[in-house]
């Protein structure tokens, strides 16, 4: 068989292994073959067909693993926050710099004021963090700009990233995240201008992959989120949600209910939410980066998720406020020490179920018919990507077609 390109004498975490999070699918002594960007052939060597590759990639025993995917960041914005983290360092809270005029509102500001290549200028040097640590695929959110003008120059800036990076980007409009000043309080007139107008005009426009919103006290009710899903459901958009972050909205059950791809923070998420979206097959996606960062104490339920088959995906959800984190191999640290979670839901969580978060299924696993986007790292075992803290033992990156 002709392939353009064989990696041989590797080890393999194809990701391809049973259960929602278990089974990294282990081969030593394995061969990918690739051909127009696609994997033909994963698995041992001594059962591979006979391949004639036009490249030949020596591993010399390292580990492969799909491309890394970090499936919930904020990665476009103007600006930074460095002073609100020095008020949060003397003593105030998250909640009181937002309720002061602080938070995202400020990075509001920085970002409508940004042409569109100050922002890619201020994007790139995040983006190629994460690609230094084998990242193939992001989301990129909006939501720093709560006015059309600047939520499309968002989306138009991180769908263009991939003319000045070899990347995959899915973006995510997020215009129910914050109320803008100019709203004078009004969340509900500010709703209908996100599904009136916003939704119309991004779906129109093709700007964006799926419709997000933030459901907590300081931000969107449980009904004011509902009915943005209904006005992204009907430009033909899936939805995702930020839940239950500070508090138990039940945004978990709301996020099930309607479908949505993934539901991500949930450190007060109950059980009935875990077990809805085991049912619905939304994925929770964890943001220890998140939990660190704003010292929060609620430990997401880890526990309900793996008693229900919740697939658990994890992301930096890096942002200039509460996540300012572009390092997946220490995001999967935290998610360890932190969370607990066991190396096979690490590792699974920036690959397999990173890409249903993403409601993707041409990525995130090694398999024939599923994009080359590959990673290949200088360890002795698939469990030094979780343990090591400020180490890249990242050797090669590729991306298919």
């Amino acid at each position: 068989m002709r392939v353009d390109r064989l990696f041989r004498d590797a080890r393999l975490a194809t990701m391809a292994g049973g259960g929602p999070n278990g089974g990294l699918g282990l081969i030593e002594d394995g061969v990918v073959a690739t051909e127009g960007g696609r994997v033909v052939y994963v698995g041992a060597r001594a059962d591979a067909p006979r391949l004639d590759p036009v490249e030949t990639v020596r591993c010399e025993g390292r580990w492969i693993t799909p491309g890394l995917i970090d499936c919930h960041t904020h990665l476009v914005y103007g600006g930074d926050r460095a002073h609100e983290f020095e008020l949060r360092l003397k003593g105030a809270s998250y909640e009181e710099i937002a309720r002061a005029g602080g938070g995202i509102v400020s990075t509001v500001k920085a970002t409508r004021s940004a042409k569109p290549r100050d922002l890619v200028d201020q994007t790139l040097p995040r983006l190629d963090a994460l690609i230094a640590e084998g990242v193939t695929t992001l989301e990129v959110k909006s939501g720093y700009g709560l006015d059309l003008e600047t939520e499309q120059k968002q989306l138009q800036v991180a769908r263009s990233l991939p003319e000045h990076r070899d990347i995959g980007v899915v973006t995510t409009f997020l215009g129910a995240h914050a109320l803008p000043p100019e709203a004078n309080g009004d969340k509900q007139a500010y709703i209908d201008l996100v599904c009136h107008k916003m939704i119309p005009a991004i779906a129109r426009h093709g700007l964006a992959d799926a419709v997000d919103a933030f459901c907590e006290g300081i931000a969107f009710s449980v009904e004011q989120t509902a009915k943005v899903f209904g006005a992204a459901k009907a430009h033909g958009l899936p939805v995702k949600l930020h839940a239950d972050q500070l508090s138990n909205l039940h945004g978990a059950r709301l996020a099930a209910d309607h479908g949505a791809l993934s539901a991500d923070h949930l450190e007060y998420t109950d059980e009935a939410g875990a077990a809805a979206m085991a049912k619905t097959g939304t994925v929770a996606v964890l943001l220890p980066g998140a939990y660190y960062f704003i010292r929060e104490t609620q430990v997401p339920p880890v526990a309900h998720f793996r008693k229900h088959g919740t697939a658990i995906a994890l992301a930096t959800d890096s942002n200039p406020g509460s996540s300012p984190l572009t390092s997946p191999l220490l995001t999967m640290n935290m998610g360890a020490t932190l969370f607990r979670l066991t190396v096979e839901e690490c590792l699974l969580g920036f690959t397999r179920n990173a890409a249903r978060a993403l409601g993707r299924d041409d990525i995130g696993v090694l398999e024939p018919g599923r994009r080359a986007d590959i990673a290949i790292w200088s360890v002795e075992q698939p469990a030094e990507l979780v343990y090591r803290i400020g180490f890249n033992p990242l050797y090669q990156r590729y991306r298919g077609a």
